[in-house]
């Protein structure tokens, strides 16, 4: 599949999917405490945005059985949500919202703490949303999409954490996932050059201890190999003619 530039009125369409995605994020961030499950979250998750007259993305995805992903700790991404999975006070949730809105998607991801969490948590939240706002300062129509991997490595192995190298962003729109895929490490090339009107989703997965992962036997859920605690943060951006623009904030 080659990389697709959106039209004028497909970007239309994609800010209004960003926006129910982005919604339901402050929806559920409001909600995110001790004792909640992580299905109470789900159910939230999908009513709110077919109240939007939208649809979860991530239902049957590929076979995926729930509206949102919710990953507990050392979970880093794809955690099922279940009845069983409580949140409990100094635990960290990372939480994957799309929305499919008259034939387009917007994804996001953001990690909550849970009450009070200690300051390594803190700061392992703060340094993977940091090194996403990192990237952007390489975004601009004619620059190269690996420059948004390298910044994003530099920065988070400068703060002493690693980047997960099994799982990278993506191109975005009529299809949840297409191409360019995103590393959020540098690799050999400079990858296709950004142009305007391509909407990718760049989603940093850090880890507090070592970068690699593995699948739990549902074949979905991925935790960090070494049960270090990882985070993530995710948008969906717009390449402009001056820069970028945030569709899911």
């Amino acid at each position: 599949m080659s990389i697709t530039i959106k039209t004028d009125e497909e970007v239309a369409l994609m800010k209004e999917a960003g926006k129910i995605v982005a919604k339901t994020h402050e929806l559920l961030e409001s909600m995110v405490k001790p004792g909640i499950s992580t299905f109470d979250l789900d159910k939230a998750a999908k009513e709110y945005i077919l109240s939007c007259k939208a649809i979860p993305s991530f239902k049957d995805y590929n076979g995926y059985p729930a509206n949102i992903c919710a990953s507990i700790n050392e979970e880093v991404v794809h955690g099922i949500p279940s009845k069983k999975r409580i949140l409990h006070e100094g635990d960290i949730i990372s939480i994957d919202i799309g929305a499919y809105y008259k034939g387009f998607h917007g994804d996001a991801a953001r990690t909550h703490g849970v009450g009070e969490i200690s300051s390594e948590a803190r700061q392992l939240i703060d340094v993977t949303k940091q090194s996403f706002f990192e990237g952007l300062k390489v975004i601009k129509e004619g620059n190269h999409l690996h420059q948004i991997s390298s910044a994003i490595q530099k920065y988070v192995e400068e703060n002493g954490y690693s980047v997960v190298r099994d799982l990278v962003g993506h191109g975005i729109g009529r299809e949840l996932h297409e191409e360019p895929q995103v590393p959020n490490y540098k690799i050999i090339g400079r990858g296709p050059k950004l142009l305007k009107n391509m909407v990718i989703a760049v989603e940093p997965m850090i880890n507090s201890g070592r970068y690699e992962v593995r699948w739990l036997g549902d074949n979905w859920t991925v935790v960090t190999m070494d049960g270090s605690l990882s985070a993530h943060y995710e948008n969906t951006i717009l390449i402009t003619e001056d820069g970028y623009e945030l569709l899911t904030i």
